[in-house]
């Protein structure tokens, strides 16, 4: 089940992983540093654009992120 503060504590240990302040982050995704800070928080959300260029970024998939697993990278795509 998708929880908000698991969402932040991910997002906040992945930017942190990456030695990125908040600003870096809001940079990316086009947004200021108190959105940053309320994601971490988990007093906001954000849409399914900004998800994936998280996921991409920090290279953790958005079930890991979003609570869903406890694995935090995207599954591998097999090739046809």
């Amino acid at each position: 089940m998708f929880s908000t503060e698991i969402f932040g504590q991910r997002l906040r240990a992945a930017r942190k992983a990456h030695n990125e302040k908040q600003e870096d982050l809001g940079r990316l995704l086009g947004v200021g540093k108190s959105q940053v800070s309320e994601l971490e928080r988990g007093t906001a959300s954000t849409t399914l654009e900004k998800l994936s260029i998280i996921c991409e970024h920090y290279n953790v998939s958005a079930d890991y992120l979003l609570g869903l697993t406890d694995e935090p990278r995207p599954y591998k795509r097999k090739k046809n």
